[in-house]
């Protein structure tokens, strides 16, 4: 949004900058395990300031050990306390409106998705969907999470004392229990769940590839070669909501996204989602939210 010829501040004037993943020189790719003043200066290196929002394109878990810190996740502003965790997930808009925090105190680790065994990317991946990140272990749990951080940190400070592929697999084993451990605590109702079916996992990537292109369940079907009923089945049988509330929902925080942290024109963000009309994208999002794009926009702030 522009006021009085300038784009609102904290706006960007196009799409919110992807950030991909980039290991440091000299080191295994996979894992990178940074304080904040290391996570700011990888920032400062790519002109991506933490105070930018930027979208990750890889994991990232936030654990505060002491201090407070201040970041938002797509929506939610947060400031993290002692104890807590934060899981940013790929595609994710972040940012850390106050920098690092000059009293914060915080280990940062940040991977690709495909780090982790596919075995662990199998139990994670149905964390994916939980309602919210931030987690607050009680004590015993939080012991427990920063007795593994700080071993998973030791070893990764011991490049050298393992062959390369001990090594490898020694960080991407001791970081499984953490992530494993952090999605049941998210969510303890998945400890009864199976992680998705095939079809719902096809339908998920493919929804991320295409939501900008089509919106409905039908093409995807045919894309994948299942009937729109057995995708319709597999999506509520992993998230209780059917297949075309599931691209809905993508549409629509995408949708937010664009209009809260860039000064695109909903008309343009509209066909970059998906509306061949500006008409159609303003019903569609009135239909969930009560609110036009332009409404949308002028109650939030970046």
């Amino acid at each position: 949004m522009k006021k009085n010829g300038q784009f609102a501040a904290g706006r960007r004037p196009g799409g919110v900058p992807t950030v991909s993943y980039r290991p440091t020189p000299g080191r295994p790719p996979g894992l990178e395990v940074l304080d904040l003043p290391g996570l700011a200066a990888r920032a400062e290196e790519r002109e991506r300031p933490l105070t930018a929002p930027v979208r990750p394109a890889f994991h990232l878990v936030v654990a505060v050990r002491g201090g407070r810190l201040a970041c938002a996740v797509d929506f939610t502003a947060y400031t993290l306390g002692a104890g807590d965790w934060l899981w940013v997930w790929p595609g994710q808009v972040l940012q850390f409106p106050d920098g690092t925090g000059a009293d914060a105190d915080a280990t940062v680790l940040v991977f690709p998705t495909g780090f982790p065994s596919a075995a662990t990317d199998a139990l994670i991946r149905d964390g994916e969907h939980a309602p919210y990140r931030l987690i607050t272990p009680d004590p015993a749990r939080q012991a427990a999470l920063l007795r593994l951080l700080d071993a998973l940190v030791a070893e990764h400070a011991g490049l050298g004392d393992l062959t390369l592929e001990a090594y490898v697999e020694t960080l991407r084993d001791l970081l499984a229990v953490i992530l494993v451990r952090l999605v049941h605590l998210a969510d303890p109702r998945r400890r009864t769940r199976g992680a998705g079916s095939e079809p719902f996992d096809r339908f998920r990537r493919a929804v991320e590839e295409d939501f900008g292109r089509t919106h409905r369940v039908e093409d995807y079907a045919a894309r994948l070669g299942y009937s729109p009923r057995t995708l319709t089945r597999a999506t509520r049988a992993a998230l209780g909501v059917g297949a075309k509330r599931y691209i809905d929902d993508r549409v629509l925080l995408e949708a937010k996204r664009l209009l809260i942290h860039t000064a695109l024109p909903p008309a343009v963000i509209g066909e970059r989602i998906g509306f061949g009309y500006p008409t159609v994208f303003s019903a569609f999002f009135r239909q969930h939210t009560g609110m036009t794009p332009t409404e949308f926009r002028s109650q939030t702030k970046p």
